[in-house]
């Protein structure tokens, strides 16, 4: 199967041959013309990448005077018209440009530590489409969200970003949950690395909890704050930082502990190290070079799971 720019992509149906759907192709990911293609229906005039099935067929764009009929190098495009070099990818010289789904589908294979390989045939779709997902601003049908939400052991509203202003874990427990403690090594394997985590201080107004970008180096936890901040009240004293994750479709999560004397690192060789290692700077912007580590002195954690597992 062979298209030019302008071409209309059929798709008939199985039972009467009649047309059941049918779209202008205003996009090709391949010189030759070759699937995939970017599609631009009909009947809704939304644009939606398309991988042609047995269905499917092309109807020619007629061609007048002064333009070739035969196959020639079509214009390689994506939905909003830009150059693109190969299937999902991007314009050559510019940074990928992810939708707000497709962040959080990569975000969620990558926890899992699934690749787009396993993750696209658990969901039931081809790799190339799940990365073009990942890689551009897409709108992926409710089917596709489906099959990548069960894929990914979490909801359509997940991906989709619904739920941001409420707290989490407001669905239903477990029938049979069971809390367990977990040991020092499974605590430090989900500290990882980084990640945003929550620091109990004592301030002149009383007790506070603060959510913080932290780094692990070390096996110190460390974090960047303003002089004046909240979070830099932990400065000499024992502290509590904590890091938890739930899981909203599967009613499970887990929560550890840290228990720990803060201090503030001032030596320029230590900060430097920090600085290069760190994996983002404040989620919460502004100037905040002011770095605060906790040496832990306890370690503790939990879990809740199905007791039938």
């Amino acid at each position: 199967m062979r298209a030019q720019l302008g071409d209309r992509l059929v798709v008939e149906s199985p039972a009467t041959s009649a047309p059941r759907r049918d779209g202008e192709i205003v996009g090709l990911h391949h010189a030759d013309g070759t699937p995939p293609y970017d599609v631009r229906w009909s009947d809704t005039d939304e644009v939606t990448l398309v991988f042609p099935g047995p269905d499917a067929h092309i109807r020619h764009l007629e061609h007048g005077p002064g333009r070739a009929s035969g196959p020639s190098r079509p214009s390689v495009e994506g939905p909003g018209g830009r150059g693109d070099s190969r299937p999902g990818g991007t314009p050559s010289g510019r940074p990928p440009n992810p939708g707000d789904i497709g962040r959080r589908v990569a975000a969620e294979r990558t926890r899992l530590g699934l690749t787009r390989a396993e993750t696209a045939r658990r969901a039931g779709m081809a790799p190339e489409y799940l990365a073009y997902l990942e890689e551009r601003t897409a709108d992926p049908t409710v089917a596709s969200l489906i099959n990548l939400a069960a894929a990914l052991g979490t909801s359509v509203e997940a991906l989709r970003g619904g739920g941001l202003d409420v707290p989490p874990g407001q669905g239903r427990a477990l029938l049979h949950a069971q809390l367990r403690d977990l040991g020092p090594d499974e605590c430090r394997d989900r500290l990882s690395t980084h990640g945003v985590g929550r620091v109990a201080v004592s301030t002149p107004d009383g007790p506070a909890v603060v959510p913080v970008n932290y780094e692990v180096i070390d096996d110190a936890i460390a974090f960047r704050t303003a002089p004046d901040s909240a979070p830099a009240a932990a400065v000499g004293s024992e502290v509590a930082f904590e890091v938890d994750h739930v899981d909203e479709a599967m009613s499970q999560g887990w929560s550890v502990l840290v228990v720990g004397p803060a201090r503030v690192v001032t030596e320029p060789e230590s900060v430097r190290k920090l600085v290069d290692r760190a994996h983002t700077t404040p989620w919460s912007g502004g100037e905040r070079e002011m770095w605060v580590s906790i040496r832990p002195t306890r370690i503790t954690g939990r879990r809740i799971t199905s007791a039938e597992r």
